[in-house]
């Protein structure tokens, strides 16, 4: 890609991202949503595969639905009441439109189709994008508007993405799409605690943000698309595939890695609400994901490769693990220890 052409999305993205965080006027949110939106597009699209064009396509399309639903949920408000602030959303119509919005913004079943699908066809760089800074604005509109999100619709679809976001990634062998998967189990957990406490639901993204972008550095570093290829990249670099095993199930929620801490603190929420049926059966459905991280670990990490492989062995990467990697790899395994720190915050 031109260099002049990257700059400009670049930007574009800071803007867009930057307009709708600190916006409290539906317009200039909208606005921001869609600057992101057409900032990504020539970032999913530049390899020119067929399959990334459709990506692209499948994207823009759903984006571009939603934000129309998002503009048409915020008129009625505004018909209804006069008031076009954000957090002033009360018409019952416009909190539905708003909710079934930002949940196609976010990839929630039953919106998720779109998703695993635009993360296949985009390089790994850009299905980053699309896991970790594409989700923000979405999720700092959930978070001002938790009190006027229809909190039934939202229950009903994270125990869903719960479940499918398991479900689904099981017979995946392609790592995009599993941690396509991965990343709708996660906003399951988000959707399900943030009617009760969206300080605790934004910590569980900043935590799962943290978590993706080892994964993704890491399969990057190792250039794995795929779980054949998986099965080799310890050659190239053995302790950064040590560290990636353990990321991976930090990303499970075993204690004691920093993924458990969410799920620990979302569990406790629910279950003060009083909603200890809906924390075991989320619970429960996590054991889905747990299979699919411990399956990519064990290929990356344990298995040997065969002796007839249809691929070239790469035995040295071309350069050493950065040191991005290494700062986000011991924030993804060991932050559990600053929890007593973390929880006077929430």
């Amino acid at each position: 890609m031109n260099p002049h052409a990257k700059l400009i999305t670049s930007m574009s993205l800071l803007l867009g991202t930057t307009i709708t965080i600190s916006s409290n006027h539906w317009v200039m949110a909208w606005t921001g949503l869609e600057i992101n939106t057409l900032a990504i597009i020539p970032l999913i699209s530049k390899s020119h595969h067929p399959r990334a064009i459709e990506a692209a396509i499948k994207y823009f399309l759903v984006q571009a639905a939603a934000s129309a639903l998002i503009l048409l949920s915020s008129t009625i408000n505004a018909w209804c009441t006069g008031q076009w602030d954000i957090t002033q959303m009360t018409h019952p119509i416009s909190c539905l439109l708003l909710t079934a919005a930002i949940a196609m913004k976010l990839g929630l079943v039953p919106f998720h189709f779109w998703f695993p699908e635009a993360l296949q066809g985009s390089p790994l760089t850009t299905a980053l994008l699309l896991s970790t800074a594409m989700k923000f604005p979405p999720i700092t509109i959930m978070l001002l508007t938790s009190n006027s999100l229809d909190p039934t619709l939202l229950t009903t679809m994270a125990i869903a993405s719960t479940a499918l976001g398991g479900w689904m990634g099981l017979n995946q062998t392609q790592t995009r799409k599993i941690l396509a998967f991965s990343s709708i189990s996660h906003l399951g957990w988000m959707a399900a605690t943030i009617a009760y406490n969206p300080k605790l639901a934004l910590l569980a993204f900043y935590l799962y943000v943290t978590m993706t972008a080892t994964v993704f550095f890491t399969l990057n570093a190792t250039k794995t698309l795929n779980l054949s290829t998986a099965m080799t990249s310890w050659t190239k670099a053995p302790m950064l595939n040590a560290m990636f095993m353990l990321t991976l199930l930090s990303l499970a929620g075993l204690p004691p890695l920093t993924g458990f801490l969410p799920k620990w603190l979302i569990l406790h929420e629910l279950t003060k609400q009083g909603m200890t049926p809906m924390a075991t059966i989320i619970a429960i459905l996590s054991l889905l994901g747990l299979f699919f991280y411990l399956r990519l670990a064990y290929y990356s990490t344990i298995t040997l490769p065969p002796n007839s492989t249809n691929h070239m062995k790469r035995w040295h990467m071309n350069k050493p693990a950065t040191p991005p990697i290494a700062i986000l790899t011991s924030l993804s395994i060991s932050l559990l220890p600053l929890s007593p720190m973390i929880l006077t915050t929430i």
